[in-house]
């Protein structure tokens, strides 16, 4: 699975600083952990379950930034199904 264009506009905006974030997005439950600049960097999409639970697919992001904190690198990785 990719993570599309329109999801990944999500995924560039700021949150707040390590927490989960829940959301939907179309017919899919999403979460998303954001490390401490509150950019996501851990993702869970699929169906959730009664208990919040998302079974679906994981990706990981690699965010990496030189000395001035300029964005080098940008990629989300797949990680396998939860």
């Amino acid at each position: 699975m990719k993570i599309g264009e329109r999801l990944l506009k999500h995924l560039t905006k700021k949150y707040e600083p390590s927490k989960l974030v829940s959301f939907r997005f179309g017919r899919y439950d999403v979460a998303t952990k954001t490390d401490e600049e509150g950019n996501p960097v851990l993702l869970f999409i699929g169906q959730a379950d009664e208990r919040g639970i998302i079974k679906g697919d994981q990706f990981t992001r690699k965010l990496l930034k030189d000395a001035n904190g300029v964005v080098i690198k940008d990629h989300w990785d797949y990680k396998g199904k939860v």
